[in-house]
């Protein structure tokens, strides 16, 4: 059995932002791989933000951000307490995000509020584009593109533009601060503009 010193659960708890406990738990149980602790603590995690999905967010912070002054974005985004909106995890999570829309430029905020005008349109389009194929091929082409789509327009399905290997997704990096602060967090809306438009 592998020995945990208190530097290896020092640097997973640098790396992943959860509690010494828990570091020590993982690297206990994943007997002292540091990688499959890490990926341990991020499906725990999930299960975590999961549970805390359905509590009531009336706290949180409103925040704006400006890019040379060409492009703005305004974020509501709630989280259960005020002491966690003071944090400065929730703040750093809060001007990511807005930082992301401004980048970004999402239509929607998910794939639940997309009119079903627009995806039945976007169906339209991408069954003309597939008329050459197989029909046995033509459904999954078909959702493939429309699963595009939602990762093109709507933020919590956006890859987010600061992670550089584009495999975190907004709702991925909003999961991580739930289980690391405990409380259900949510974006309520947000706003773009963009000069001339």
């Amino acid at each position: 059995m592998t020995v945990i010193s208190p530097g290896m659960i020092k640097d997973l708890r640098e790396k992943t932002g959860v509690g010494m406990m828990d570091c020590k738990k993982a690297l206990t149980e994943c007997n002292g791989d540091f990688e499959k602790a890490i990926d341990l603590l991020r499906q725990k995690g999930l299960a975590t933000a999961l549970k805390k999905a359905g509590r009531t967010t009336s706290e949180g912070l409103i925040y704006s951000y400006i890019h040379m002054g060409k492009i703005g974005a305004m974020v509501e985004v709630n989280c259960e307490t005020d002491f966690v909106a003071k944090t400065d995890d929730f703040k750093e999570l809060i001007k990511d995000i807005a930082m992301h829309i401004a980048a970004a430029n999402p239509l929607y905020l998910s794939r639940d509020v997309v009119p079903p005008a627009t995806i039945e349109r976007e169906k339209d389009i991408y069954i003309v584009q597939v008329t050459d194929k197989p029909a046995h091929v033509v459904e999954k082409i078909i959702e493939g593109k429309l699963e595009k789509f939602y990762t093109d327009t709507c933020l919590l399905d956006q890859l987010f533009v600061k992670d550089p290997d584009q495999k975190k997704k907004i709702k991925d990096i909003i999961s991580e601060k739930v289980a690391k602060l405990g409380e259900n967090i949510i974006i309520r809306r947000f706003v773009r503009f963009q000069l001339g438009e």
